[in-house]
């Protein structure tokens, strides 16, 4: 039983157990061989799984601890659920069904030749066909994309739409670029990738550096080789089979759930002080909604630095940053010289006081010192619109200090809600109007939240990680287990 993940190391794994945070726990069978079903886990079960689990995945940092924050809150719930522990559901999730990898060759304006790596992770599609984005970005490596595509597969289980879980994408810098250029590496691109995707098998999206552009040279491409006019991919334009709000859907999707939070403490995101990090898609959405619904939007950011809105971000303002961002294609410092801004070179947002922190532009961006800047600052309500944006230590200190704390994998499942949404509309061949698919949205990140309600709630306070943890993996382990072993 469980020699799928056996270690030779059970010395050095009790040595250390001295160094490790008493409240985490594991699924290794070296432990499990020392602790049955009816007794407490122990720390040394989640240092002997995540020992294990390194020798398996060398150097992969990020998908690592992916793996960790789920396991502390899943081991628990499975010790007292033995068919999920006796089926190894844990470790089969762990280990993605397939793994693509391949060379994406491509010519520059000037007919230099490049070469890129391209990848598709896909994780686990229990409940459904494959779904995930696809992040062009120089970042781009194996742990990256695993770590993505493994917290996909309960971000999209707790939508509760017939999705399972996928990411991929290349190290190729769209930024930069010439359009001719970006078309001819996406052709490139989706060459080798439609050999592995399908409207009923797996459905990629957007990501970090894939926009509409990126999205319709995708799809003509794909298009242009299977000779088939099929839902194979989401966030394409609304005159070619997208949907109204998709762009928009991760960063409303975030706000709704720090809305939906706030709502069960009886409180409202009304006159609420928001430092809201990166000026990108999710960052944009975020800051339209929070305006909306009567906020005050005080940064935005980027890689090198942010704006601090001392008086707050206005409509005019953020329209003036998008059309910065989306059309021009220029940074942030660039924007503040030109329109009259201060650039805080090298600042976080998470130094400015603040109610409500919406972490939305990349992973691990907020690390401990962050966090206890926003804590001393008064922030209450930490709603992740980026995917694993907090550090381990950030996510802890969060939790250990009783805040409303939305983790990415329930907080910005609005994205991937809507491409579901858009998934239906594209069989149906049928488009919604705007104030559908919106209400269908905000019903989701209702139902998520009641979700992290009913599987997080400990001493009468939610804890949203144990929640959206526990509640994305019972969906997936249920359909796992019907199907026997596979």
């Amino acid at each position: 039983m469980y020699s799928a993940f056996a270690s030779h190391r059970n010395d050095s794994v009790l040595g250390l157990i001295g160094s490790q945070d008493s409240t985490l726990i594991a699924a290794h069978p070296v432990a499990r061989t020392q602790a049955t079903s009816n007794q407490p886990y122990t720390p040394v079960e989640l240092v002997a799984f995540m020992d294990s689990l390194e020798d398996r995945n060398p150097g992969q940092t990020e998908f690592l601890q992916a793996v960790r924050e789920v396991a502390e809150k899943v081991i628990p719930f499975t010790r007292e659920h033995p068919e999920y522990e006796e089926a190894q559901i844990l470790e089969r999730i762990a280990e993605p069904d397939r793994v693509i990898h391949f060379r994406v060759t491509w010519e520059d304006d000037n007919g230099a030749i490049h070469v890129n790596r391209g990848y598709r992770i896909q994780a686990n599609n229990a409940i459904g066909p494959y779904k995930g984005g696809l992040r062009f970005d120089p970042s781009v490596t194996l742990s990256v994309l695993k770590f993505l595509a493994f917290e996909q597969v309960f971000k999209n289980s707790l939508t509760t739409l017939p999705m399972g879980g996928a990411k991929g994408g290349s190290d190729f810098d769209p930024k930069g670029k010439s359009n001719a250029e970006v078309m001819r590496f996406c052709q490139s691109f989706m060459t080798e990738l439609q050999r592995h995707i399908g409207a009923d098998t797996d459905i990629p999206a957007g990501d970090i550096g894939v926009g509409g552009r990126e999205i319709g040279f995708l799809f003509g491409q794909y298009k242009r080789l299977r000779n088939e006019f099929t839902g194979v991919l989401t966030g394409k334009g609304v005159g070619w089979g997208g949907s109204l709000i998709r762009s928009e859907a991760t960063g409303y999707g975030t706000v709704y759930f720090a809305q939906e939070m706030l709502k069960h403490k009886g409180e409202s995101i009304e006159g609420k002080g928001c430092v809201v990090s990166g000026s990108g898609n999710v960052s944009q959405y975020t800051a339209e909604k929070l305006l909306t619904l009567g906020a005050t939007v005080l940064t935005l950011s980027d890689r090198s630095g942010m704006i601090h809105f001392k008086d707050g971000l206005t409509e005019e303002q953020l329209a003036a940053v998008m059309h910065h961002k989306n059309e021009v294609r220029g940074t942030l410092a660039e924007f503040a010289s030109t329109n009259g801004f201060v650039f805080h070179a090298d600042k976080k947002p998470w130094i400015v006081p603040c109610d409500c922190a919406f972490p939305s532009a990349t992973q691990n961006e907020l690390d401990d010192n962050d966090a206890k800047t926003l804590l001393d600052n008064g922030c209450d309500v930490v709603s992740e619109g980026a995917n694993m944006p907090s550090t381990p230590e950030a996510a802890h200190r969060f939790e250990e200090a009783g805040i409303l704390f939305g983790p990415g994998k329930a907080a910005n499942a609005g994205g991937v809600a809507t491409s579901g949404l858009e998934m239906s509309q594209n069989s149906l061949r049928l488009s919604w109007p705007r104030e559908e698919v919106d209400e269908k949205l905000r019903g989701i990140m209702h139902s998520i939240h009641e979700t992290c309600v009913q599987y997080g709630t400990e001493n009468g306070r939610v804890n949203y990680v144990t929640g959206a943890n526990i509640g994305g993996f019972v969906r997936v382990a249920d359909a796992m287990l019907a199907y026997g072993v596979m």
